[in-house]
């Protein structure tokens, strides 16, 4: 078997000075990412704020990734849009700008009518089109969408469609995806609290906010389970878990860029309507970046 994607990615965050998008922080903290030992990163996904960037500063963010980034990374790119044409048109600039792959969310506005066979055919309109492979982005708890692992199944033996990453956070799915799934289809977790049972079942890697924040630690659980040093991965999964839960599920991409900013890295504030993280939120963040002894 054939893997394309595996290891750890970090989903990156979008830094921000005053309200526009800046490349150069954005490039100091991919040089700091390079020596962490990622397979590559995620640009424009969830955690990125695509949702709130122009198509401009989308590109601008992919060129200065693929510029960055050391020999050997792999650059995944968020390209959907809410219509196959459109996500179609977007992903064939992202890759002439160097994307190596597209990560392509499940249209999410017309929800009650993205039945099994309208998801079918947009995958494979989009995978056919496509110059670089097509991962299937999962997130129902943003678009109310989820894909049917039956549908996931099927579209697995598109030769141009290479895996899923599914941050549902539920393990059934790596379970029905895994063992009806071709047999290069590499399935990557979304979740940072379930990487290691995750991988247990056969997920080849994750894409993970929580990486961002400590990318070295995600890591090393990753080579942990490679090497069979299980009880070493169940440790760091249990000391990430509050970070990612407080990051991801609690206190969001406010959450999360503030945990970088005390990390040495570029965080800054979210771009509106997102709010910055109140002081409560600092404090609930320090206490847990404290207890993993990052922070003094």
């Amino acid at each position: 078997m054939t893997r394309r994607f595996q290891g750890i990615y970090a989903a990156l965050t979008t830094p921000f000075v005053e309200g526009e998008v800046s490349l150069d922080r954005l490039r100091e903290n991919i040089r700091r990412y390079n020596d962490s030992g990622l397979a590559g990163y995620l640009v424009l996904g969830s955690t990125a704020e695509s949702v709130s960037l122009s198509d401009e500063e989308s590109a601008s963010l992919v060129r200065t990734v693929r510029e960055e980034a050391s020999s050997g990374k792999m650059i995944i790119a968020g390209t959907a849009r809410e219509s196959t044409r459109l996500t179609i048109d977007f992903t064939r600039r992202m890759a002439h700008l160097g994307a190596q792959a597209a990560l392509v969310r499940t249209p999410g506005f017309f929800r009650s009518q993205m039945t099994g066979e309208a998801l079918q055919k947009h995958y494979a309109a989009v995978a056919d089109a496509s110059p670089i492979p097509i991962l299937i982005y999962n997130i129902p708890q943003s678009t109310g969408v989820s894909i049917d692992s039956a549908v996931v199944a099927d579209l697995s033996r598109h030769p141009n469609i290479a895996g899923i990453k599914d941050s549902s956070g539920h393990m059934a799915a790596v379970g029905e995806v895994v063992p009806r799934a071709a047999a290069d289809f590499d399935f990557l977790l979304g979740a940072g609290s379930i990487v290691l049972p995750g991988l247990a079942m056969g997920a080849a890697g994750a894409i993970l906010a929580v990486a961002d924040a400590v990318p070295g630690l995600c890591v090393e659980l990753y080579q942990d389970f490679v090497q069979g040093r299980l009880e070493a991965a169940r440790r760091i999964q249990e000391n990430i878990a509050p970070l990612n839960e407080a990051v991801v599920l609690v206190h969001g991409i406010a959450g999360l860029k503030y945990a970088l900013d005390r990390l040495g890295y570029h965080g800054g504030l979210p771009r509106p309507p997102l709010l910055p993280l109140p002081e409560k939120g600092r404090a609930e963040i320090e206490s847990i970046l404290s207890g993993m002894g990052l922070v003094s």
